[in-house]
């Protein structure tokens, strides 16, 4: 095979990679955001009816299980579905981790110091990235309860990116998009006062990010690279994805 084609870069540095599935299976009954209806399934053809194959119908809202936000999700006229390119579903992929902070409080969200940290290990975030929240709460999955995490009084007490966090990796470091495991970009506590400030500001720039993702735990937290990807619903405003870790 000729050196320098990308089948040859396949061969010789692929072959031989990891690759971790991001993804939650989706199912009824499953955590999510807490207007949405629940999803509705049905069999429309089916082996035990005598059908010759089998075909499933499927109800859901766009933001269902592991999925894609693109900005016109909060952004009147922001971008589609079916607008982001497909050279953004290959991307480096950055894991900051802040599993610990999360085991001690809830609540805990990254500071600029755990970017710092991580930048002293890895080098300087690469612009044009994928960043990932490794919270630890994708363990909580498929239990709506111990996901919401909600306390006596109503409160949901759940991990969330922070603005100035965010605000660093967009406009400092130049990063795409961003990823996170639990529902909802901001914490709990916000959400819960219907404070929804730091999802408005990553689609307001016109970046997009995908909620819900699994096995971060599995991933390293530099040099692997992110595969995301989605149906190309027509002016979508959301829906599942499905995303892949490649690594060594």
């Amino acid at each position: 095979m000729a050196d320098g084609t990308l089948w040859s870069l396949f061969d010789q540095a692929l072959a031989g990679a990891t690759f971790t599935d991001l993804t939650h299976p989706f199912q009824p009954g499953q955590p999510h955001f807490a207007a949405f209806p629940d999803e509705e399934r049905s069999m429309v053809f089916d082996f035990a009816k005598g059908d010759a194959f089998q075909v499933h119908r499927y109800g859901f809202v766009g933001q269902w299980g592991t999925h894609v936000d693109p900005p016109v999700h909060f952004i009147k006229g922001g971008r589609t579905l079916d607008a982001i390119p497909v050279a953004e579903m290959l991307l480096p992929l950055v894991v900051l981790d802040i599993t610990a902070k999360v085991a001690a409080s809830a609540d805990a969200v990254p500071e600029l110091a755990d970017v710092e940290a991580w930048e002293a290990r890895h080098g300087r975030i690469p612009d044009r990235s994928f960043v990932a929240l490794r919270t630890g709460w994708a363990a909580r999955w498929p239990d709506p309860e111990r996901f919401a995490n909600r306390s006596a009084d109503g409160i949901s007490h759940t991990p969330g990116w922070s603005r100035a966090v965010l605000t660093l990796l967009f406009e400092q470091r130049g990063i795409t998009a961003v990823g996170h495991e639990q529902i909802d970009t901001d914490p709990g506590i916000a959400v819960s006062a219907g404070d929804y400030g730091l999802e408005h500001y990553v689609l307001s720039i016109d970046r997009w990010q995908i909620e819900l993702l699994a096995n971060l735990d599995k991933v390293p937290e530099a040099g692997a690279l992110i595969m995301a990807t989605w149906p190309k619903a027509k002016d979508g405003s959301g829906f599942p994805a499905r995303a892949v870790a490649i690594h060594s």
